[in-house]
């Protein structure tokens, strides 16, 4: 006599005739819980750091790529004379939108995160700034420095182009490592809950016997076995997102001003991201215990 197989196989919801195969408690129930909870917690952190560095990456790439400086390193009598010289330069310069030269306020802005608020930029020999908007289509900056040079000898033009490019290579290469350390996160727990499974075929050995012996095929039992697992890999997964979530919603956040450090963080629609993460992960335990259960019910039991 054949044990009678349910009509239809349910993945979630209750399902007390697949939920007798594989005992609801025990040390491989707990691993999986677990395993699944603290890797969705480094998941979302994970993600969060791509994130914000591809956030970071594109910030850069914006502040820095319609704008140039000049600076000027003169004595003081003729620190004004040679601003205006630039400035005329600047303005028949094709592919320059607007020149003007920082105040001794904007000066000490700038250096204030280094040298504090009570910088006496008035009586320093600090070099005058020029900031330079362009135009979409851009000036030549080779051109402009070889006639700065001659004409304005104390005058350096500084395009950016040498800081933005090893900064925003900089946050590229770091969301990648955001997006490995995913996919590492997700092979990890695909190799914890196959590992959890293998031992649940394990010490349920002599069930697994018993139900053959009745004519219970193996594509049964790896049905039980795959709904159970995958319900706990959701559960555990929906719990360390949720803890993640909340730690980073919690965290102190400095705005646009602020560090890299305090900018981990999802803004508006990015706080959809985590929730595929539970989602994802009962894929994983779906694949993993199959293919564990399958194996081990052909080659061991």
């Amino acid at each position: 006599m054949k044990a009678p197989l349910p009509r239809k196989f349910r993945l979630f919801g209750r399902d007390t005739r697949t939920d007798r195969v594989v005992p609801p408690s025990g040390a491989a129930a707990w691993l999986t819980l677990l395993t699944a909870a603290a890797m969705a917690f480094l998941a979302v952190f994970a993600l969060a750091l791509s994130v914000a560095t591809g956030r970071l990456a594109d910030r850069w790439s914006e502040a820095l790529a319609n704008g140039a400086t000049v600076r000027i390193s003169a004595p003081a009598d003729q620190m004004a004379t040679q601003t205006q010289r630039v400035l005329d330069i600047l303005s028949v310069t094709p592919g320059v939108e607007t020149a003007r030269a920082l105040d001794p306020a904007e000066t000490q802005a700038l250096l204030s995160p280094w040298f504090g608020p009570d910088l006496p930029v008035a009586s320093l020999p600090i070099p005058q700034l020029i900031d330079i908007q362009e135009t979409p289509q851009g000036f030549d900056a080779e051109g402009l420095r070889l006639r700065l040079s001659a004409e304005v000898p104390g005058a350096t033009l500084d395009d950016h182009q040498r800081w933005r490019r090893p900064l925003v290579a900089a946050a590229d290469r770091m969301r990648m490592l955001g997006l490995i350390s995913l996919a590492l996160i997700g092979a990890a727990m695909a190799a914890m809950v196959t590992l959890a499974a293998m031992a649940a075929l394990s010490a349920n050995g002599q069930v697994i016997r018993t139900l053959r012996l009745i004519g219970a095929r193996d594509g049964y039992v790896a049905r039980a076995f795959v709904r159970r697992f995958t319900t706990r890999t959701l559960t555990g997964a929906a719990a360390g997102t949720a803890v993640a979530m909340t730690a980073i919603a919690l965290m102190p956040s400095a705005g646009d001003a602020g560090g890299f450090l305090t900018d981990i963080a999802f803004q508006g629609a990015e706080w959809l991201w985590p929730l595929t993460i539970p989602p994802l992960a009962a894929i994983v335990a779906f694949v993993a215990t199959r293919t564990a259960a399958l194996r081990s019910l052909r080659t061991v039991l």
